[in-house]
């Protein structure tokens, strides 16, 4: 016998869904593929945080190795910069969220980079287990609709 845990924690067997009404498998359809809608977005989200934290280490690797009192050019916006100093290689300021920036040397910055990104592939990681167990559930769901409906056949 198949199974298959989606992500709300329940364990829907094939031969269950074999007893469920029509009514109820649409509705167990539905929203498998509604979870798994959402958790292939968290997953898009999880890989576009976690390319932003690559190229925030990469950037700190680079300016670690210029020169103080080197000019550049200071991004403001992803299209907006304007010139400045490089004044202290050493020290620069982490986005920690919501509007808050923690001032640590460039390895602690380095570090919270990498660990911010082995988080978010732990997560990712996690998340592809639940989203293949949802489709399991979702595929299986439909599969058995599907049979149901021809059982039922063609009403003339």
């Amino acid at each position: 016998m198949a199974a298959a845990k989606g992500g709300g924690g329940a364990v829907v067997r094939v031969a269950e869904m074999e007893k469920m009404s029509l009514e109820h498998l649409k509705s167990l359809k539905e929203q498998s593929d509604l979870e798994l809608n959402l958790l292939q977005d968290s997953l898009t989200n999880i890989r576009t945080a976690t390319a932003r934290l690559e190229i925030a280490s990469n950037a700190l690797q680079d300016l670690s190795l210029r020169p103080q009192g080197k000019k550049m050019l200071v991004p403001l916006t992803a299209s907006l910069y304007v010139p400045g100093t490089l004044d202290d290689a050493d020290k620069v300021l982490v986005d920690v969220g919501t509007g808050y920036f923690i001032e640590k040397t460039m390895s602690e910055g380095r570090d919270y980079c990498e660990r911010k990104i082995n988080l978010l592939k732990s997560n990712y990681d996690q998340l592809i287990e639940v989203a293949s167990k949802t489709k399991s559930v979702a595929d299986e769901a439909g599969m058995v609709l599907q049979a149901r409906l021809r059982e039922a056949g063609p009403v003339s």
